[in-house]
């Protein structure tokens, strides 16, 4: 009976880029009614799709107490 090896170790992945023709073409520009929304929504102050969200960023951030990561006791009456 013969042996059977696997190798281990890492393998490579190729790149391989498609042919020219096969690259869809660039999307057309946003109709003249979306770009003045979004001028709107602008002007006002909006969040706008693709746009950094300053307040988004604030409200997902995790919550963190007072020493909780510094090893020194937090405010009374935190629970500790």
């Amino acid at each position: 009976m013969t042996p059977t090896y696997t190798t281990a170790g890492r393998q490579r992945r190729m790149f391989v880029p498609l042919p020219a023709g096969s690259v869809p073409p660039p999307s057309p520009p946003d109709p003249p009614i979306y770009r003045d929304l979004l001028r709107t929504w602008a002007d006002r102050g909006r969040t706008l799709p693709g746009r950094h969200d300053p307040e988004w960023v604030r409200l997902a951030a995790p919550t963190v107490r007072t020493g909780q990561f510094s090893g020194l006791p937090g405010p009374p009456g935190d629970g500790r």
